[in-house]
């Protein structure tokens, strides 16, 4: 029998499988969710001069970001505005962009320079033609872009998160990237998600990170516009295997930062600062970006400890549960159950999970159990 929710008081239910099992709800995402959201695109550091790029997508959309000459970094659809080419691969330093098909040159503003033969073409503007730039954003360092034009900024969206990051981790202007971990993982995007954003799991499956990196009983989870705020302190600061700074006020707590809807900031006891990327690429396959950064690109013996602990424990103790969540969406026999949500919150409660719901709902504008 399938749960229903009669009165006002009912338990909220969790999404019907079919949000995690069918590729049209997938393909819907892309220009629902991902074309408007703020998106994770490169490190500023990666883009320490004038003519560096970086290439990126979001779902099928190819763009690239690069310094301009003033220092600022831009933006752009990778297509030629001739006949589509892609402008650039993978990572570079160019003074000029140049489109490999005709010859084509864009300056690092966007203004077409030259077209080979435009003196020949009657009524040919060069100052009406200008690359497609998109919205960005460069937060704590972090270069974000977001499709959608009319967007509010970042801090509309994820009010208070860069003042706090910047208390929780002095300095983090001069990190840099030193790994980035890609984790396969076969679930639905929001499967990996949703485990990531509830503490609830914590203490029966991850035993390393609930004794000796964080305190469950004291865990709690706050939504906050789009970003959903973790909280705790060290379980036993003394068991971390590197030194922690008490200097700083914060030195003994471990703190998230989930924005949504695809990248989470973790700052370890001590500011140690590492990025959970999500980049989505089928609706049973997600890609899951560890990011570790330390100041100036320095390599970190206690750094390099920790992720690798990171991948022994707790990412791999993730992998089972979240790929064994998506055989379960995809078994035919799944009817959803109640949520266990506490008003007063706290890490039995998955108050976290309903307000992820409430910004699907929001950005598909469609019943959530349809």
């Amino acid at each position: 029998m399938a749960l229903t929710a009669d009165t006002d008081t009912a338990p909220v239910l969790a999404l019907a499988a079919n949000w995690y099992t069918d590729p049209e709800v997938f393909a819907r995402e892309q220009s629902a969710i991902f074309a408007r959201t703020w998106q994770f695109a490169c490190h500023d550091s990666e883009l320490a001069k004038a003519g560096n790029y970086v290439t990126f997508a979001i779902g099928r959309v190819n763009l690239f970001a690069v310094r301009d000459r003033s220092g600022a970094v831009r933006c752009y659809h990778n297509v030629c505005r001739h006949r589509a080419h892609e402008l650039v691969e993978g990572r570079g330093s160019r003074p000029f962009i140049v489109c490999p098909y005709h010859g084509w040159r864009y300056d690092l503003d966007g203004a077409l320079k030259s077209a080979p033969g435009e003196d020949q073409v009657p009524g040919f503007d060069r100052a009406c033609i200008r690359l497609r730039e998109v919205r960005t954003e460069v937060f704590c360092g972090f270069v974000f872009v977001n499709l959608d034009a009319d967007a509010e900024p970042m801090e509309a969206w994820y009010p208070g998160v860069e003042a706090e990051l910047r208390a929780f981790v002095p300095g983090i202007d001069a990190l840099h990237p030193i790994k980035q971990i890609p984790v396969e993982e076969a679930c639905n995007w929001k499967v990996s998600v949703e485990n990531y954003s509830e503490c609830y799991h914590c203490k029966l499956r991850h035993p390393t990170f609930a004794s000796g990196v964080i305190d469950p009983d004291r865990y709690d989870i706050s939504p906050r516009g789009y970003c959903l705020r973790h909280t705790t302190v060290s379980a036993a600061s003394g068991k971390m295997t590197y030194a922690i700074d008490a200097g700083n006020p914060h030195a003994g707590e471990y703190s998230s930062w989930y924005l949504w809807p695809a990248i989470s900031f973790q700052v370890y006891p001590g500011s140690v600062l590492n990025t959970y990327l999500w980049r989505a690429t089928s609706h049973d396959k997600v890609t899951v970006w560890r990011g570790w950064y330390t100041p100036g690109g320095a390599v970190s013996d206690a750094v390099d400890q920790l992720a690798q602990q990171d991948l022994d424990t707790t990412v791999a103790e993730d992998i089972g549960i979240v790929e064994s969540v998506q055989r379960g969406l995809q078994s035919g026999s799944y009817e959803p159950g109640p949520l266990v949500i506490n008003p007063q919150g706290g890490v039995m409660s998955e108050h976290s999970i309903a307000a992820i719901y409430g910004w699907l709902h929001e950005a598909m504008g469609e019943d959530r159990q349809a």
